[in-house]
């Protein structure tokens, strides 16, 4: 069975950051649970949807009946477009193109699914949206936002089919800065969907796809350049659950894939050109993420410095945390405790000016969510603002009014979402310790609570974060735990310090 896409970061506060979808693999081992059953309890505890409305169904099927109009769209189905995604991934949202541009720089061409081409406002299908805000993925299967008729069919930008979608063109200099952009309807078809492993391959064997072939170079452009914006990026590796027929549902760990990194820096770079687009038309919808005050930075620099971490003083939170060496336990700790940095993630919307906060801390500049409408609901809405200040047009007034509903349902599945992420991960770490009572493992101390005599830690094999009993606990350190107690029913782990270190 191919990988689950449920996974989250070591620590989750980070996790909603993430653009890029989730790949990896892990080597089976016990526990098996049956497919099908295994989450229904955190299905019902969630009170997750099920079944689309007969009435959503019904607009869906009737606007996949309709011939698709290509009025006002640019023919673009002679752009040799490629998806790139997770293997056997069918939502696919986006299709790329890089190519140079003359000796000057390079032309991003980025189609992204156009699901309001099937979504009339105000519609039954459109309530339904507004109600769940996003796709939620759950190890034995997903809760789409859109009926699958869509998400993983008419809209989806599947390869050979012509779809309609919304065509981003962004010019780069030499730099990898963005000096033009344009954005406009098109009809495009896809040549080939391509999933990270199989790409990589092709890199390694010196062979990949013409249409991506340039991505290592604009990557590490674009990479070069949120290290100048003073982009605040935790390094954390994400636990991930997968299955297998013989060894049923496991915990595995991965780190990001350079590919990965390079490829979300389009969708990245795509976001920040739709945030100017709509900040200076003074209406639209951010991403935002305060800058870290003051305490918080200093806070992090204490930690550095009781761990022994030295932090020049002219050094920036930012660069600090990128030059921290991955694999020492000190440094998990530190990229840990640098979520703090990043509190106050938010959608602020609006109508008439720039508003207070525009800045999203974790990228450096002012960002927006347009590169994924089949599975997040702001999407949709942003793209049709850029649409209409880029040809001139007033935003539709139906935008104009969803938008100052969208903070509130954008936060409120975001936290639903990230719930029922640590619910499955939890109750999968369950699972696979509930043998194992009485054995003692290598753990991290992630955080430490003096005052209550507890803290969590991070076992790496399998790689579970739990929470540990022992008053010598010490931020950083790495330590033995002994595994004390198992409760599959209520998705907890406790461990205790060993009483010898593990060195």
């Amino acid at each position: 069975m191919a990988a689950a896409r449920t996974s989250q970061r070591i620590d989750s506060a980070a996790a909603a950051e993430s653009e890029t979808p989730d790949v990896g693999e892990v080597a089976p081992e016990e526990a098996v649970v049956p497919v099908g059953t295994a989450f229904a309890g955190i299905r019902r505890e969630f009170g997750l949807p099920g079944e689309f409305p007969t009435a959503a169904l019904a607009e869906a099927e009737q606007a996949v009946a309709e011939p698709l109009s290509s009025a006002e769209r640019t023919d673009a189905t002679g752009l040799p477009l490629v998806t790139v995604d997770p293997e056997g991934s069918k939502d696919l949202d986006q299709a790329v193109l890089l190519r140079r541009r003359g000796r000057r720089g390079f032309r991003v061409h980025y189609a992204i699914a156009d699901t309001a081409a099937f979504v009339a406002p105000g519609g039954a299908l459109d309530r339904e949206t507004f109600r769940r805000g996003q796709t939620l993925y759950l190890p034995d299967g997903n809760i789409p936002l859109h009926p699958p008729l869509l998400s993983e069919g008419a809209a989806s930008l599947l390869p050979e089919q012509v779809r309609p979608a919304v065509l981003w063109t962004v010019d780069l200099d030499s730099h990898g800065a963005p000096i033009r952009v344009d954005v406009r309807r098109a009809v495009v078809r896809s040549v080939a969907a391509l999933d990270y492993r199989g790409l990589l391959r092709s890199f390694e064997a010196g062979e990949p796809h013409p249409a991506v072939e340039l991505l290592p170079e604009v990557g590490l452009l674009r990479r070069e350049q949120t290290t100048h914006r003073g982009a605040i990026e935790l390094g954390l590796p994400e636990q991930r659950v997968e299955f297998s027929d013989s060894s049923g549902w496991r915990l595995g760990l991965r780190p990001r894939m350079w590919l990965e990194a390079f490829n979300a820096e389009i969708s990245l770079l795509t976001g920040m050109c739709a945030a100017e687009i709509m900040l200076a038309a003074g209406v639209g919808v951010l991403r935002t993420v305060p800058d870290p005050d003051e305490e918080a930075v200093l806070g992090l620099r204490r930690s550095a410095e009781r761990l022994g971490v030295y932090w020049p003083p002219e050094q920036s939170a930012a660069e600090f945390l990128s030059a921290l060496e991955p694999s020492r336990p000190e440094s998990l700790a530190l990229h840990v405790a640098g979520t703090r940095l990043l509190r106050g993630a938010g959608y602020t919307a609006f109508r008439d000016g720039k508003p207070a906060v525009v800045g999203h801390a974790g990228i450096g500049a002012a960002y927006a969510h347009v590169t994924a409408p089949l599975r997040r609901l702001v999407d949709r809405l942003c793209t049709e603002i850029c649409l209409a200040v880029v040809a001139g047009r007033p935003v539709p007034e139906w935008v104009r009014e969803g938008i100052v509903e969208l903070p509130s349902a954008m936060g409120n599945s975001d936290r639903l979402a990230s719930r029922v992420e640590r619910a499955c991960i939890a109750q999968v770490q369950a699972w696979e310790l509930a043998d194992r009572l009485g054995e003692v493992f290598t753990a991290t101390v992630l955080r430490t609570d003096g005052e209550a005599g507890t803290g969590e830690v991070f076992v790496p094999e399998p790689p579970v974060i739990a929470r540990c009993r022992g008053a010598e606990l010490v931020r950083g350190q790495r330590v033995s735990v002994r595994l004390v107690d198992v409760d599959s029913a209520h998705r907890e782990v406790l461990f205790e310090l060993a009483d010898t270190p593990s060195g």
